[in-house]
Formats: structure tokens, C-alpha cells, sequence
């Protein structure tokens, strides 16, 4: 059985940044829409840069409602993911998109003096504000007494 991840090690988890973490929407036809991206956490929100204009921000625009995934491992003993169930909002303010682009750069370990001065041409960030986050971790080292 896996154990859940304590918040704590959510953070952790999203924070390593293992892998590019999947955002599902879901088209005005019902239809899932399942893309990779790059993403960063802000406090308990992830935020991802995209393109504007683009399918995933159309169906943002019908239905907010967005399941992030994050996963690694290739063996059961070895895997760890959070699902995060949310709410989705896309910023297109050139302000908006200047903050997030510093943001994002100074989690990427980018000098301060080598942080945006201008938003990026064409850029929106898609925002999600969990709504229910689920986690896993099979790991043989994580202690018994925590698998409980």
C-alpha cells in the first residue's frame, strides 16, 4: 500500500521538479485534453507558462475545473506522484505575466539582475488553486510505522 505525502513532501516533490507535470482540461466537446508542461509552485498554487491563444486556455474558458499530474519512478517500489484536482485561471495582463516570468526565472536560479524586464510577447500562465490534492509514495524506504 502506498503511503499518502505529507504536505511538507508535496511541496518537496513538486518543488524537485522531477519532470514536466501534466495538465488535463476537459473541451467544450467533453473530451480530456492532456498536455506536459513546464510549471513552478507559488505558495500552495502551481502556475505554467504557455502560449497564448491555445487549446487548453479555450477550455479553461468553457470549464475551469483542471487535474494536474506529477509522477516518477519506473518500478512500484520506487514510485511517488501528487494528483492535484483544481481550478484553473489564465492570465494574459502583461503586469500578470511580467511577475509570473520573475517568478518563475528566480526558481530557475536566475540572478537577480538577469530577471525580465519585459513580459514575453504572446505568453499567458494558466494558475491552479487546488481544490483536492492526492499523493502516493511506494518507496521500500519509506518507513513502516509512517505506512500505517
Amino acid at each position: 500500500m502506498p503511503r499518502p505525502l505529507t504536505t511538507q513532501e508535496t511541496h518537496e516533490f513538486l518543488d524537485s521538479k522531477p519532470g514536466w507535470i501534466v495538465l488535463t482540461t476537459i473541451g467544450p466537446d467533453g473530451f480530456p485534453h492532456t498536455v506536459p508542461l513546464g510549471y513552478f509552485r507559488l505558495g500552495d498554487e502551481i502556475l505554467m507558462g504557455v502560449r497564448a491563444h491555445t487549446l487548453k486556455l479555450r477550455n479553461i474558458g468553457h470549464n475551469p475545473n483542471v487535474s494536474l499530474l506529477l509522477e516518477t519512478g519506473s518500478t512500484m517500489q520506487d514510485i511517488k506522484g501528487v494528483m492535484v484536482q483544481g481550478t484553473a485561471t489564465v492570465h494574459t495582463e502583461p503586469d500578470e505575466i511580467l511577475h509570473y516570468s520573475r517568478e518563475a526565472a528566480k526558481r530557475r536560479g536566475v540572478a537577480e539582475s538577469d530577471l525580465p524586464t519585459e513580459p514575453r510577447p504572446g505568453a499567458a500562465y494558466i494558475r491552479v488553486t487546488p481544490v483536492r490534492i492526492r499523493s502516493w509514495d511506494y518507496s521500500e524506504d519509506t518507513p513502516r510505522a509512517a505506512r500505517r
